[in-house]
């Protein structure tokens, strides 16, 4: 099974060089490198949001196994749905997927199933790849796609993560891919994003969920970040750090229709 890549030369450049050369020039090279249990990152064109996914990137330890959490734009195949074996193509190369770790999720959670339809236009997995690959060409990984899950299967779901990664020999990253509030003036984007981001920081998955309800924010990929604090406690995660914000509206100048983006670290 080969996902081939949906979104190159839209999202992203679709020539090698071109976008080796692009995710060098976004990557933030800072140190001392932070061994992250996870990540939150944008997903939006590199144009917008790689500013905020480089920053996030340029800071963490090279891991050696990715799971990717993604929210499913499309409506398409399963609402919980992994890539269970095979690649994942962008124009950097192939990265294989881990289907040992692919194959225990599945044991471990009924509701996630294997389904490459869910995975076949989606782009939120997608854009963070060539980051990932980048900055270690031998990386493998495990996309999984997420629609709506309640509480108790983001906390099911964390939790197996955890089970599955404590003891497993490569070093592990969570991912998960969100944009913030979409098509709002600056100025509330930035305030409600806010909201959002104090729970993430707090480590507070379901707290999370519940303010993006309660305050009506547009953040598409709210359970996919809800499962990886979770997974990320499971493996012992006690911090949290912002390392930068923006909106769409810094890059277009357009302030009154904005994309939040935020990039954050679990450690």
């Amino acid at each position: 099974m080969l996902r081939e890549p949906a979104v190159a030369g839209q999202f992203y450049p679709g020539d090698p060089e071109t976008l080796r050369l692009e995710v060098s020039r976004l990557l933030q090279k800072v140190e001392p490198k932070v061994e992250a249990k996870a990540v939150v990152s944008p997903h939006a064109g590199y144009m917008y949001s790689g500013h905020v996914a480089g920053a996030v990137y340029g800071r963490i330890v090279p891991p050696e196994l990715a799971i990717i959490l993604g929210p499913n734009h499309t409506g398409l195949g399963a609402r919980a749905a992994v890539l269970p074996y095979g690649a994942f193509l962008t124009p950097l190369g192939e990265v294989p997927i881990e289907a040992e770790i692919a194959d225990l999720l599945l044991k471990a959670v009924p509701f996630l199933k294997a389904d490459s339809l869910a995975h076949l236009y989606e782009h939120s997995l997608e854009v963070q790849v060539p980051f990932l690959q980048y900055l270690n060409p031998q990386l493998s990984l495990v996309p999984v796609c997420l629609a709506r899950l309640d509480y108790t299967e983001v906390q099911e779901l964390g939790l197996a993560l955890g089970e599955v990664l404590r003891n497993y020999p490569k070093r592990a990253l969570i991912v998960a891919s969100t944009d913030f509030s979409h098509y709002v003036p600056d100025e509330m984007a930035r305030r409600k994003d806010r909201l959002a981001l104090e729970r993430i920081l707090a480590l507070d998955a379901q707290g999370l969920i519940e303010v993006v309800t309660q305050n009506q924010i547009s953040m598409c990929g709210v359970i996919p970040t809800a499962v990886a604090i979770e997974g990320a406690r499971a493996l012992g995660a006690q911090h949290a750090e912002l390392v930068k914000y923006a909106t769409s509206g810094e890059i277009s100048g357009d302030y009154q229709q904005v994309v939040g983006y935020g990039g954050l670290i679990i450690w």
